[in-house]
């Protein structure tokens, strides 16, 4: 049983493997009387998120940034950045720094630029990437980034696409500065929990690809 769903298919597989084994039972059984059908179980599988748990052994150092004006002005709360701490945590990643800034481009820029001087490897900006007129996250980040990466947000939208057709909208964008990876993640708590989930764990891969670590993943 094979799927390019994000799924596991075991069920489906000791279904179809039931099947077979009926098929087979009902062909036999004028022959032998005694036939039966003893135990179907699961051998074994992979390609699920259970084989990229161990992709990145190493504890990185992690930022998530929220850019919402109506956030840091106090008006509304802040349930994004709390979704993306705890699925960062649910990944057995701390998020070490932890702040609220307004949509403004250089404030943006200022901040990604400190938190990579002081060494986190993985920074998430939330919020910004979308079409109103103080939505510039991505006009922010994408001038800093040394090496573009664009099948992640990629992979992020079309992941989306599959659930409402507003996520081609999304402008977010993902890449190097310097030896930090940054994340542009949907304002909305839905949006940016639903990018994480189409990440994550897979993307952590990056940081053995980046340090030179040797792998057969076709990348």
């Amino acid at each position: 049983m094979h799927s390019i769903y994000r799924t596991g298919v075991e069920v489906e597989a000791m279904h179809g493997a039931t099947v077979t084994a009926l098929t087979i039972y009902d062909m036999l059984k004028p022959l032998d009387k005694e036939i039966e059908i003893s135990s179907i179980k699961l051998i074994s599988k992979k390609g699920g998120k259970t084989e990229y748990k161990e992709t990145n052994k190493q504890p990185l150092r992690c930022a998530v940034v929220v850019c919402s004006d109506s956030i840091a002005s106090g008006k509304k709360q802040d349930f994004t950045g709390k979704s993306v701490i705890q699925r960062l945590e649910n990944l057995q990643l701390k998020a070490s720094f932890y702040e609220i800034i307004p949509d403004e481009l250089e404030l943006i820029q200022s901040k990604a630029k400190s938190l990579c001087k002081e060494g986190y490897q993985l920074v998430l900006f939330a919020g910004g990437t979308g079409l109103s007129p103080r939505d510039i996250t991505p006009e922010a980040i994408q001038p800093l980034l040394h090496r573009g990466i664009p099948g992640i947000m990629e992979a992020a939208r079309n992941y989306g696409q599959e659930r409402t057709p507003y996520a081609m909208l999304s402008r977010g964008v993902a890449g190097f500065i310097g030896n930090t990876l940054v994340l542009t993640l949907p304002g909305s708590k839905k949006g940016a929990e639903e990018t994480m989930d189409a990440l994550f764990p897979y993307l952590l891969h990056v940081f053995q690809v980046a340090a030179g670590m040797n792998h057969d993943s076709g990348i």
